[in-house]
């Protein structure tokens, strides 16, 4: 890698071809991943993505006038200073906010590579350009909100929200909600059935932290093969699998912990209070993010989690 200090001004113009080339490739990227689920935010990246092809030409014409015809090809990884670039653009479905985020960021860059690069350069025509490209890229941001302000009316962008709502809902609030559902309610019937039948806390807590973590392994793999997400959009299958199967360990062990406690019948209270808050908190979530009635959540979770409980009483009690 090469520091930018020793770079001559072909090669500094070189560099910047490459820049621009690359932020016009990034910004497609992120128009076509951003197109099915937010195609007015993707008409936003295509106006930048036109911006950055002009700043690219510009730079090309002025590089042929100065330094003939041959472009070397001098990339961001080859000059030391730049800032590694995660490939955000490769994940589907892409977020606004990340996008927008990555988006801000190159546009930060860009201006002060081209700063930088002004105030070395010897030539008139050479700083009058990248003057002129930093400024653009100073106002940038500007440019930005005039496309969303343009593309973007408050009913599309209200559209938008709902949209992310609805991906949001699909890939995380879902596997969750069934892995905190499945762990919270599943496992009360092995938990409370030991505590029962031995009237011991820490045979409890081992019953109920191995329910726990094999229910978790057991819906984070069920979850991660129910499909692949590619026509549904729930969003890829490994990280649904991961989301659903650590709440259901979780929703198993919040009433699994209380049996640390040595004396039987505090950790049993205990224990009692944490399922009436983990079924409080799967009926907020319905309600909340599934649009289901707060009376109707809590009755089905409610009548779920008591029909579990008393299993668990009657089959330890026997």
């Amino acid at each position: 890698m090469k520091n930018f200090d020793s770079l001559s001004e072909s090669e500094i113009l070189a560099l910047a071809i490459s820049l621009e080339e690359e932020d016009e490739r990034v910004y497609a990227d992120f128009a076509e991943g951003l197109r099915h689920d937010y195609p007015a935010s993707a008409a936003v990246f295509d106006g930048m993505r036109e911006e950055e092809s002009d700043h690219r030409r510009r730079l090309i014409e002025l590089y042929r006038q100065k330094f003939g015809e041959h472009i070397p090809l001098i990339r961001r990884q080859d000059v030391k200073g730049f800032v590694e670039r995660k490939p955000v653009w490769l994940v589907r479905p892409l977020g606004l906010d990340v996008v927008r985020k990555q988006a801000s960021a190159m546009e930060v860059e860009t201006r002060r590579f081209y700063e930088k690069s002004a105030a070395r350069a010897q030539d008139a025509s050479v700083r009058q350009l990248l003057d002129d490209l930093a400024a653009v890229e100073r106002g940038h941001e500007s440019r930005a909100q005039e496309l969303e302000e343009a593309e973007l009316s408050p009913d599309i962008k209200a559209d938008e929200d709902r949209a992310r709502r609805r991906l949001f809902v699909l890939q995380i609030v879902q596997p969750g909600l069934a892995g905190l559902m499945d762990g919270s309610v599943s496992t009360l019937a092995p938990v409370f059935a030991a505590a029962f039948a031995t009237h011991k806390s820490w045979d409890a807590f081992l019953v109920g932290l191995a329910a726990s973590i094999g229910a978790g392994i057991s819906m984070g793999f069920a979850e991660a093969l129910s499909d692949d997400g590619s026509l549904t959009g729930r969003g890829h299958p490994w990280v649904r699998g991961v989301i659903c199967g650590a709440m259901t360990a979780l929703g198993g062990i919040g009433h699994t912990l209380p049996f640390l406690i040595p004396g039987f019948r505090v950790a049993m209270t205990v224990a009692f209070f944490v399922v009436l808050v983990e079924l409080g908190v799967i009926t907020w979530i319905r309600h909340r993010y599934m649009d289901t009635p707060t009376i109707s959540a809590a009755l089905q979770v409610g009548l779920g989690g008591v029909l579990v409980f008393v299993t668990g009483v009657l089959i330890g009690s026997s």
